[in-house]
């Protein structure tokens, strides 16, 4: 049987660090696969970001925490891709998936995510033997700290530049 990763992309936290829904609900998601497949190994992303991230911290060390207070085990993860982006999401996630001798990815992000990460990773992961997976984290409009309908505009225009140039 092929080893499994469990990758989370990261999504805004405030200036001091507290993970807004997007994030919590990534990370639920991610907790639950992770009890339900306890040999996987959890690989984060986000790094600093003027769009995402201003604390003094990478937003995967906030994602790390929730994960844990949520039940996940420390020794269960594998290192941080200190991303910026989706696309840096994809290109450093790369190595460590390839190091981890993961065969099988199974790529956690908001549901209004899945299709530009879902193109991005699909084209970074092309000639790597590595069965990739996404798994949709429902967004609640009412929690949601954001703009979403210009979170949901900006995948819409990002994903259409990225076909059209591709």
């Amino acid at each position: 049987m092929r080893s499994l990763a469990i990758l989370v992309l990261g999504s805004p936290n405030d200036e001091k660090g507290q993970l807004y829904s997007i994030a919590r609900h990534r990370c639920e998601r991610t907790a639950a696969l992770a009890r339900d497949n306890p040999q996987a190994r959890l690989l984060l992303t986000g790094g600093f970001g003027e769009h995402f991230n201003t604390a003094s911290e990478p937003h995967a060390a906030y994602l790390h925490r929730y994960l844990v207070q949520l039940g996940v085990e420390p020794h269960r993860f594998l290192a941080e891709a200190q991303s910026r982006n989706t696309i840096e999401d994809a290109s450093l996630s790369r190595p460590i998936v390839v190091e981890s001798g993961a065969g099988a990815l199974l790529v956690v992000t908001s549901d209004y995510h899945v299709p530009r990460a879902r193109f991005l990773f699909e084209r970074e992961y092309a000639k790597l033997d590595v069965c990739i997976a996404f798994v949709a984290a429902a967004t609640d409009e009412s929690q949601c700290e954001l703009d979403l309908a210009a979170l949901k505009a900006h995948e819409r225009r990002a994903l259409a530049s990225l076909i059209a140039n591709s």
